[in-house]
């Protein structure tokens, strides 16, 4: 029998930091499912699911924390995932513009007043090839509950756009 387990991982970014996590994993029999990771700041930071054996699961998650001894905070949760929750709309989506305080408290703001669900979310700042200012960029992939508006959703996310100066694209996940 497996057990499904979520963790964070954060620490400062250095060559091995990854595999000492992935190896851990591979020696208590654990599958290594899917991740996000990525160098933020000078940190390393990731989340990681692994499907353990349940026998095994107390003592994966001890070694994992005597990783913190190497200054690797790692925080493990067993998978809560509603299995049981109806399908929803999922959207992409893309906002670009000038960097400037406040865009994502905006947005997600937005979407959390219609109900809908960030399951995913990428930011970035980069220099403008032409003009050299500080262009944001976000891209996040959205569950839309049913329920919920899209017209409403889309203009109220326009309006955003509009006050904001930047430009907001709602489209269906690819």
């Amino acid at each position: 029998m497996q057990r499904s387990l979520v963790m964070t991982v954060i620490g400062k970014d250095r060559p091995g930091l990854v595999e000492s996590v992935a190896s851990m994993v591979a020696r208590h029999g654990g599958n290594w499912l899917e991740s996000r990771m990525s160098r933020l700041g000078g940190q390393f930071a990731g989340i990681v699911h692994v499907a353990v054996p349940t026998d095994r699961e107390s003592s994966l998650v001890a070694d994992l924390q005597s990783l913190g001894r190497d200054g690797l905070t790692v925080v493990v949760k067993a998978d809560q995932a509603d299995r049981t929750k109806p399908a929803e709309i999922v959207r992409q989506l893309e906002v670009v513009g000038q960097d400037r305080p406040g865009i994502v408290s905006q947005i997600t703001q937005a979407l959390a007043g219609f109900g809908v669900n960030v399951e995913e979310l990428e930011t970035e700042c980069a220099s403008a090839a032409m003009s050299g200012e500080m262009l944001f960029k976000a891209r996040a992939r959205l569950s839309i509950p049913h329920t919920c508006n899209l017209s409403e959703l889309r203009r109220t996310l326009e309006k955003i756009a509009s006050d904001l100066i930047v430009d907001v694209s709602l489209e269906p996940a690819a």
